[in-house]
């Protein structure tokens, strides 16, 4: 969260990283937040813009497309096979489902953006 966000990013939900600290974590109706603070339109406006968003990315990948956004990343379907799984309780093994995914994949630009505000985990030497 840059501080181009404005006020809105403070109100941010909180989620824990890899050491158990709270991260921000933005919504929906912060992002409509946002826009209403930073674009200018009107409360409703700002929601509605938000949900017709992410149903557009909804739509195109129920229709099968991938969903490329420059500078951010891609959206993309797989197809997973059936594959052999186990019950963690009886060790029965029970065959896990063909089924189809969604996966993210971050721009470089993204992904370099993103690597520059990280800190590193510190390292233990025992």
């Amino acid at each position: 969260m840059g501080d181009s966000l404005g006020s809105s990013a403070a109100a941010l939900a909180d989620a824990r990283d890899a050491r158990g600290q709270d991260v921000p974590t933005l919504t929906k109706a912060e992002l409509a937040e946002m826009l209403f603070e930073q674009v200018g339109l009107n409360k409703r406006e700002s929601k509605d813009m938000v949900e017709a968003f992410f149903d557009v990315i909804r739509e195109a990948l129920e229709q099968g497309d991938s969903v490329k956004l420059s500078g951010f990343g891609n959206f993309q379907l797989r197809d997973k096979p059936q594959r052999p799984g186990r019950n963690p309780k009886t060790g029965e093994i029970i065959p896990i489902t063909a089924r189809r995914v969604v996966t993210f994949h971050a721009s470089q630009k993204l992904k370099a953006l993103v690597e520059e505000r990280v800190e590193p985990l510190p390292v233990d030497i025992a």
